[in-house]
């Protein structure tokens, strides 16, 4: 099966850039959005991330917006649900999706971190079940890692990939389902650290991370931490592993540095001050610099 009708749950920010993603590949795509502020914004958001891409705007012809979930996936060979991060209200989604989604659709997840086992828990048929958690920005990020849960399907998995592919994504097969999967991992693992040093004193968190952009960040692009490992050699890595390696982070539940600003308020871009405090000039320029970096990595990849 070459899945052509795709039906999207949720038309906020990581719905509308998949459904942006599938419509550009000539896919026919139905958005489920309860939210009527956010059913009516969708097809203008489209539009702006069809410009900022550069993408022909006549994709968005391929997009229709439902109030009802039963409308949006009668038809779908391939739903995924991109609903916020609480586990109750995605299995609850699933559990729709069992009852209204054709038989032979593939139903998969957008979650950043919940196991996709764990979602489909006790569910029938979830050998046509999958986790497939795509990067913000949806259409900027090549990356979708392609989640096989202790019951997926082999060829569930094989079609998923098949289906990103052709939609000109970058799949990566997951195969044990841990929670944060592989890149968030890798991810969480640097923030661990990250805020352990900075609540440590060792520095602050500008700092911090200007290290990081003008170090190991200039070159993750092309060269991932293994294959690095393998170039500076991994009788090197052994060695310095045997002084780094007592000496790093051993937290197994969030910092209480990063608790206290939570409880305090203080929550990055969306109230001027976390790690560091924020005018509203320096917030645009972050997201005006993102948004130029992934662009002129996009167009990299294309050439």
């Amino acid at each position: 099966m070459k899945p052509e009708s795709i039906a999207v749950l949720g038309g906020g920010l990581m719905g509308a850039g998949i459904a942006q993603v599938f419509a550009s590949a000539g896919h026919s795509v139905a958005v489920f959005e309860p939210d009527a502020a956010a059913r009516d914004s969708l097809p203008a958001r489209i539009i702006a991330g069809l410009n900022l891409v550069g993408g022909d705007r006549s994709a968005a012809a391929n997009i229709t917006v439902h109030d009802c979930l039963a409308d949006a996936v009668a038809g779908a060979a391939f739903v995924t649900e991109a609903a916020p991060e609480k586990i109750d209200l995605k299995r609850n989604l699933f559990a729709q999706l069992v009852e209204h989604a054709p038989r032979e659709a593939i139903l998969a997840s957008n979650s950043s971190v919940i196991p996709v086992t764990r979602i489909t828990q006790d569910l029938p048929t979830a050998e046509r079940m999958v986790g497939t958690h795509w990067w913000n920005p949806a259409p900027l990020i090549p990356l979708v890692e392609v989640i096989q849960g202790e019951r997926t399907a082999r060829a569930t998995v094989d079609m998923t990939m098949e289906l990103l592919r052709r939609s000109g994504k970058s799949p990566a097969h997951v195969r044990k389902d841990l929670p944060g999967f592989v890149a968030n991992r890798l991810q969480h693992a640097l923030w661990r650290e990250a805020i352990a040093m900075v609540a440590e004193g060792v520095c602050d968190a500008q700092t911090l991370d200007e290290c990081v952009k003008n170090s190991f960040g200039r070159r993750l692009e092309v060269l991932g931490p293994l294959e690095n490992a393998d170039l500076v050699g991994l009788d090197l890595t052994l060695d310095i592993h045997k002084t780094m390696m007592p000496e790093l982070d051993r937290h197994d539940r969030p910092h209480e540095y990063l608790e206290a600003k939570v409880a305090c308020g203080e929550l990055g871009f969306k109230t001027g001050n976390g790690f560091r405090s924020w005018t509203e000039n320096q917030k645009e320029a972050v997201r005006a610099g993102l948004a130029t970096h992934l662009l002129a990595a996009l167009e990299r990849g294309r050439q």
